[in-house]
Parts: C-alpha cells; sequence; structure tokens
C-alpha cells in the first residue's frame, strides 16, 4: 500500500522533481551542444585540408611504425655516439661523427652534449626571470607599494611579458640573432619574468605584515623592510615557483630549440623529419629522463628547503 505524502512532503517532492527536469533538460542540451561542436570542428578540419582530413585519419598512428629501428640496439649506439654494424655511410647511422672529443680518447656523446646546452638554457633563463621578476614583484603588490599609479605600470609591464608565446618571441630574435641558444635565452627569459613576477607578487600580497609594521614603527626605509620583513617569509615560495618554472622551461627550450633555438630541440626536429627512428628514440629517451630527473631533483629539493614535515598528511 503506497504511503500518503504530508502537504509538506509532498512541495519538496514536486520541486524535486521539476529539478531533475530542468537538470536532464540542460544535459541533453549539452550533450547536443558538444556533438554539435565537434562535428562543426570536423568539417572545419576537413575543409582547411583540401577535404583530405577524413582521408589521412585512418594513418594518423603511422609515423610510430616508421619509427621503429631494425635493431633496438641501434637506439643506445645513437644515444652514446657508437660505431653501427649497419652503417652504409648515410645520415642514418653516423652516430660517431657527432662527438665532441674532450681527448683523443674521451668525447661526450651529440646528444648528451644537445641536452646540456637545452638544461643550461633552461637554469639560465630561470635564474634571470626570477632575480627580475622577485624586484618587479615587491612594486607590483598592494601591500609592499600602496600608490595605484606606481604598482599599474609594472603589473601591465609584467603581463605584456607573458602576452605572447616563447617560440613567437624566440622567432622575433632569430630574425635578427640568427640560430643559436641567445635568442631562445633571451625568449624564455622574457616570459619567465612575466610569469614570475605576477606568482611573486601574489605571495608577498598575503604575507604577514606585522613584521613590516613593526619595522615601519621603528622608520625602517622600503628596502629595510623588504629585506627583514618580506624576504624570510616569501622567499620558500619564491624558491618553490623557481623549480617549477625550471621544469616548465626545459620543455620550453626544448620546443624552441626545434626551431632553431639550439640545444636537443633541433636534432630531435632532424631525427624526425629524416625518418630516423634509432635517433629519434634515443632523444626521446634521454628527454624523458632528464625531465623526470629534474621533477626528482626540485621535489627533494623542495623537501630540503620547506622540510619534510610540510609534506606530511595532517593529523
Amino acid at each position: 500500500m503506497p504511503t500518503r505524502l504530508s502537504d509538506r512532503a509532498a512541495l519538496i517532492e514536486r520541486h524535486w522533481q521539476a529539478q531533475a527536469q530542468v537538470r536532464r533538460l540542460y544535459t541533453v542540451l549539452g550533450i547536443g551542444g558538444l556533438i554539435v561542436t565537434v562535428a562543426l570542428s570536423l568539417w572545419f578540419a576537413n575543409e582547411a585540408n583540401a577535404g583530405k582530413f577524413f582521408d589521412r585519419l585512418p594513418h594518423f598512428l603511422d609515423f610510430t611504425g616508421d619509427l621503429v629501428p631494425r635493431d633496438w640496439l641501434e637506439v643506445g649506439r645513437a644515444m652514446f655516439d657508437l660505431p653501427s654494424p649497419y652503417d652504409d655511410g648515410s645520415l642514418k647511422y653516423n652516430y660517431p661523427e657527432g662527438r665532441t672529443y674532450l681527448t683523443s680518447a674521451l668525447y661526450i656523446p651529440e646528444y648528451i652534449d644537445q641536452m646540456a646546452i637545452t638544461l643550461n638554457i633552461a637554469l639560465l633563463s630561470t635564474i634571470i626571470g626570477t632575480l627580475i621578476g622577485g624586484v618587479l614583484s615587491f612594486f607590483a603588490a598592494s601591500n609592499m607599494m600602496p600608490s595605484r599609479w606606481a604598482r599599474w605600470p609594472v603589473r601591465r609591464f609584467m603581463e605584456i611579458l607573458r602576452a605572447f608565446p616563447d617560440v613567437v618571441v624566440a622567432g622575433f630574435f632569430l630574425s635578427f640573432l640568427t640560430v643559436g641558444p641567445i635568442p631562445a635565452i633571451a625568449a624564455v627569459s622574457i616570459h619567465s619574468i612575466g610569469a614570475l613576477g605576477k606568482l611573486f607578487f601574489e605571495v608577498v600580497e598575503n604575507a604577514d605584515m606585522k613584521p613590516d609594521e613593526g619595522l615601519r614603527a621603528v622608520g625602517g626605509t622600503w628596502i629595510e623592510r623588504v629585506r627583514f620583513a618580506m624576504l624570510p617569509q616569501v622567499l620558500p615560495n619564491f624558491a618553490s615557483y623557481f623549480l617549477l618554472r625550471l621544469e616548465i622551461n626545459v620543455r620550453i627550450s626544448t620546443i624552441i630549440g626545434a626551431v632553431g633555438g639550439g640545444g636537443i630541440g633541433e636534432l630531435l626536429r632532424l631525427s624526425i623529419s629524416q625518418n630516423h627512428g634509432a635517433k629519434t628514440i634515443a632523444i626521446v629517451i634521454l628527454l624523458f629522463g632528464t625531465i623526470v630527473a629534474v621533477d626528482q631533483f626540485s621535489a627533494w629539493l623542495r623537501r630540503s628547503m620547506v622540510g619534510r614535515d610540510a609534506f606530511l598528511p595532517a593529523t
């Protein structure tokens, strides 16, 4: 025998049914909108590729088959510049030609040497971005720079620096600085200043103002307030953002290398375009290993600076 609801319960039941009906309607409309958007995107992609998009779609992963080397030992030979038994005089197996000799018997493999250049680009750019972005952050923070007329140009300047993608800025510098690591350092540094400056001034604005108030009460200058009241509080967060940005810049430096910025990215682009499977896989493994190593080093350094207790779950 069905239970008869009270008037109040019946009102709640009708309200719930109405809300559920509206939710189902929004769900159907959302799914319909998504289907229409995907269909229009596929149509646009097909038209933009002269009607070849759908024809080429089944061959999307064909390139992975072309990258499989004839002998997987070739990957190790390519990574460490060892002679290949399949060497036929072509560029595909000329691994020893990339060696950088330190002595007549000691050499640095080409890919490791170029990976070191990429890491140097990322590290130097991150240091430049941290130093300049750190200084600008105190001029952009409302608690350290009360004047809106002083903060406004600093914040807009940092927005301009991070408004353009690194690759676009690198292309601009490549046009007059020529191919090499210098345009890459300039491009990555500019974006790092804008990005880190924004993160830093938000950290400064969230700092405890009591030490600053104490210094102001005894007549401390603005520089003394920054040095003794703010820096001790914000430096751990600054260091954490520095390490995060370093990881990002390693990836960005690789991409910029592919457009002429030097380092491992340029070799990766060449090996892919020339269909050299063993070389491509060797570079990908080296990149993956480097990024994992940087990530683990950053995590270890953060724990060392902040303390292991900060990473333990709250009890």
